[in-house]
């Protein structure tokens, strides 16, 4: 049974996952936070929480609020700067046999830039993923990803900054999600991972305030699931890239639905804070479904529900 799955092509450094299952950012550390709970070796990739040029306290607590079906987080990125992640992270990572993709983050394409180019050839690191939900302090705090051109940019800027793989992910807060791919996949976007979290925000009837210490934050979860099922859908026919799928998953079952969607791969986030192993339940769930249905390799469900 293969479920080797080659994301990159013919760049200087490809990308080839054991497995389809990636964790997502901002929700699995830098990886050896899990060590202990599972053999994260197993897993086919894990993305580090976004970093940024420098360290970064992250938003005024609270910061996260349960929902009916999710979370809502307001975390503001907190990290320990991409200088040190190079220093005190990727030394281990190049040890592993799991890759290890750095998401960044950035308020201008400069950034974006310098990031880039301070992680290029690190050993230990594997690709980097764009997170264009950042605002774009340049033009009135709106996000990169809103907007085609603004998306196009930054990626078309961190093209040609690194040699790493290149993952874009998108934000569903735009009016077409669909012109923000087919941009990015123009721009030089090797692969697009969709969704990042949906704004939103909780209050505090009592105290008659938002609950959140920085009043709004993203939604992720099971609520998002349907959101983000058809806009991979959606964007994986219109694009050429692979597409990797996040955004509610929380067992075997909705991992298929996504990769059935058009998804190569799906990342595993907000289902580890109720079960920290779930990205391991879901590779094995995705194994016991291909053996009873009888599939020999992955690229069988990849898809499947457009055919």
């Amino acid at each position: 049974m293969n479920l080797s799955v080659q994301l990159v092509s013919g760049q200087k450094h490809g990308l080839v996952l054991a497995n389809p299952v990636m964790t997502a950012s901002g929700t699995f550390g830098y990886g050896m936070e899990y060590a202990d709970v599972f053999d994260i070796q197993r897993l086919g990739a894990i993305v580090c929480k976004g970093t940024t040029l420098g360290p970064r306290e992250g938003n005024p607590q609270p910061r996260l609020a349960e929902t009916a079906c999710g979370m809502l987080n307001s975390i503001g990125l907190q990290n320990i700067g991409v200088k040190a992640l190079v220093k005190g992270k990727a030394p281990l990572w190049a040890k592993w046999r799991v890759p290890v993709i750095v998401n960044i983050a950035g308020e201008t394409v400069e950034e974006y830039v310098q990031l880039a180019m301070e992680l290029d050839g690190v050993p230990g690191i594997s690709g980097v993923e764009v997170n264009i939900g950042c605002p774009n302090v340049k033009s009135g705090g709106s996000e990169f990803g809103a907007d085609p051109k603004a998306a196009a940019s930054v990626t078309a800027a961190v093209r040609k900054a690194t040699s790493l793989p290149l993952l874009v992910k998108l934000t569903p807060n735009t009016s077409s999600i669909v012109s923000v791919a087919m941009a990015v996949t123009e721009a030089g976007a090797d692969a697009i991972t969709l969704i990042n979290t949906l704004k939103g925000m909780a209050i505090d009837v009592a105290a008659r305030q938002p609950l959140l210490g920085n009043v709004s934050g993203g939604l992720s979860g099971p609520a998002i699931k349907p959101v983000a099922l058809y806009m991979v859908y959606s964007v994986a026919g219109a694009v050429g890239v692979p597409l990797i799928g996040c955004g509610g998953i929380m067992n075997a079952t909705d991992a298929i639905e996504f990769l059935m969607a058009g998804a190569s791969a799906v990342q595993v986030g907000t289902a580890t804070f109720a079960n920290p192993r779930a990205p391991l339940d879901v590779l094995e769930g995705i194994e016991a479904f291909m053996r009873n249905e009888g599939i020999d390799d992955i690229s069988e469900l990849t898809d499947a529900a457009r055919r």
